[in-house]
């Protein structure tokens, strides 16, 4: 799969291998690559193909670069990744599985003061998604 968009987001978790299964489990992610590190206990790269897009992660690794590091080690994190969605009933669908699987919503679903049908959690990794519907 090639991005439609020059732009991707790379997340950086704790647990990759099991994040990886999360996103698959929950958000139908389908993994087009992954690689494990040579410590065989570290996700060195995985991509995966969800909600029409690409999205990149992996383990923190502070032996190559202390600033890329996983939502809990900074104590949150200041980026939402927004998916918009066919429909509300995809929206209210998608947060309540994700939701029942420990993720924890932190707004909605709702209609918004600006108009769209919107909702947000983080994810148990610590990662904000947003998910919104005209």
């Amino acid at each position: 799969m090639s991005p439609t968009c020059p732009i991707q987001i790379y997340l950086t978790v704790r647990g990759g291998a099991d994040a990886v299964a999360w996103y698959e489990k929950v958000f139908g992610a389908i993994v087009t690559m992954r690689k494990m590190a040579d410590d065989r206990a570290r996700l060195l790269h995985a991509t995966l193909a969800v909600f029409g897009a690409e999205i990149m992660l992996s383990d923190e690794f502070p032996e190559y670069d202390k600033t890329v590091v996983a939502p809990p080690t900074l104590g949150g994190t200041s980026v939402t990744t927004h998916v918009n969605l066919p429909s509300r009933d995809d929206v209210v669908e998608t947060m309540a599985k994700a939701a029942q699987a420990d993720a924890t919503v932190t707004m909605g679903p709702d209609q918004m003061p600006w108009g769209a049908f919107n909702g947000r959690l983080i994810d148990p990794f610590g990662h904000s998604w947003s998910f919104g519907a005209a």
